[in-house]
Parts: structure tokens; sequence; C-alpha cells
């Protein structure tokens, strides 16, 4: 059990896809449908306290041992020239489909691996693989976050090749995902406008913790009551430092700002 929030991550799986050719549609564009080809039972994960340890010793422990296992996988990403960046999210804020179009749109200019984190079902990675790229869809149970180890196992079955990127889109979560490090080069944290502008204040040690946020479902923007320069502001207050993309993964409106973001990292040198 997470010392963190209670949750049980024990007994994680790992299932990975290919495409079958299968065509279907998401918008004005046809993809081709995924199959299952794979999937393997993770080992108990990082959850495990003892009894007589205290809520502040457990979390402590859970967490350097994440932290631990974070570097060796910032390590792997480093040697191979690997850029990883993390997708956190409340659930339905559109993590999948600004994926989706993304790896449609640039899937011929980059080499795509793609995580997939939810705790049941394996929809997500369904749709990814739909589109041709390779994806390993972890569930986690009952745990409520995605950690290291179980990107590492992802890792070692996707075998991405030097110079790729990979996403690894968490468990929709705006706590815990906060608290555990990856390896990943660059946490993006996404919110559509449907959400509020005050996530950031409820929520601020994952606006804290990430370089970029992406605003999306701009396309609903005429017909909602959201003030997005609070929204700004508030995240603002608790990140000074962060950056904004507005977008629509529905329409299209500022991927392109998104795809140079990702170009630009890309070409940074591997942060220590």
């Amino acid at each position: 059990m997470c010392a963190t929030c209670g949750c049980s991550g024990d007994g994680h799986k790992l299932t990975t896809f290919v495409p079958t050719g299968k065509p279907r549609n998401i918008g004005a564009l046809q993809v081709d449908a995924g199959v299952m080809v794979q999937a393997a039972a993770g080992p108990p994960t990082i959850h495990a306290p003892e009894p007589s340890k205290t809520l502040i010793e457990v979390e402590r422990d859970v967490l350097d041992k994440n932290n631990r296992l974070a570097e060796r996988n910032r390590g792997y990403f480093e040697a191979r020239n690997i850029a990883a960046f993390n997708l956190v999210s409340s659930p339905g804020s559109g993590k999948t489909s600004i994926l989706e179009r993304t790896l449609l749109e640039r899937g011929t200019q980059t080499k795509f691996y793609v995580i997939e984190g939810d705790q049941q079902s394996a929809r997500d990675a369904e749709r990814i693989a739909a589109g041709g790229t390779p994806v390993v869809q972890v569930n986690t149970g009952k745990g409520c976050h995605l950690e290291a180890n179980m990107v590492h196992e992802a890792l070692r079955q996707l075998d991405p090749a030097p110079g790729s990127v990979v996403f690894i889109e968490n468990v929709g979560n705006l706590v815990c995902p906060s608290m555990f490090d990856l390896g990943e080069r660059n946490r993006v944290v996404v919110i559509s406008i449907t959400e509020g502008e005050d996530k950031p204040l409820k929520y601020p040690d994952m606006f804290r913790s990430s370089q970029l946020c992406l605003i999306n479902k701009m396309d609903l923007l005429p017909y909602l009551k959201f003030d997005l320069d609070a929204l700004k502001a508030f995240a603002r207050q608790v990140n000074p430092e962060l950056e904004f993309i507005e977008l629509s993964a529905t329409t299209g409106q500022g991927m392109e700002n998104w795809y140079t973001w990702l170009n630009n990292q890309k070409t940074q040198p591997h942060p220590n």
C-alpha cells in the first residue's frame, strides 16, 4: 500500500500492442486499428511498508526508492539520446487525444513510443496503436499513479530507438503523480477549459513540478464561462517559470506551437 495516498499498485500488468491495418476515423484523420500481441504481469511495486514504520518513514522510503529507479531511467534515456515526456492531468483533459493527433501529424518525422498508464482497461493503448505507434499499456490495478519501475519494465518491452521520443501518459490524477519522478526530461500538465481555472490552486504540487501547461479544448472557449488569464495567473502563483500553450486536439488549433516546443526540447542537452 502506498504511504502517500493509501492506494495499492501491487500486481500491475503490462500489455504491448501493434497496428493491424484496419482503418477507423479520428475526426478528419483516418488511422488503423490495433491489436494486443503480448501481455506481461509485472512484479509487485514498491508499495511495501513495514507495519512498524511511521507514515513519514514509509513515505520517505517509497519516494527514495522510486527516485533511485528514476535516475536509472534517466540514464537510459540519456545514453540513447531519447527525449521522454511525462503527461499528467485529471481524467478527461484530453491527453490521449493530444497524443493521437501528435503521433499522426508528426509520426513521419520523429520515431515515437508511448507508455500508457491507467488503473484498468487498454482503451487508450488501443487508440495509440491504431495509428501505428509502438505502445505498452501499464494497468496499475488499485494504484493511482505510475512509478519508475513500471516505466522501466515498459521500456524493456518497447526498446525505443536512439534519438526517439517517448511519451508517458500517466494515470489521470493531479495528486500522487506529482510526487513520483519517472526519469522524464519534462513533465507536461494538461488542463482543459472545462475543468475550471482554479485547478493550479487546488493541486499546486502538480503545477509546481511541471515545465509546460497545455490548455486543451480551446475550441469550446466561446461557450464556457472560463477565465483564461485567471488560470495562468493562478498557475504562476505556484510556478512562475511555467510555460503555456493553448490548443485544441479536436480542431488542431495551437498544435504547431506544441510541436515547436517538443522539437526545441529534443535539441536541448539532457538535464542533470
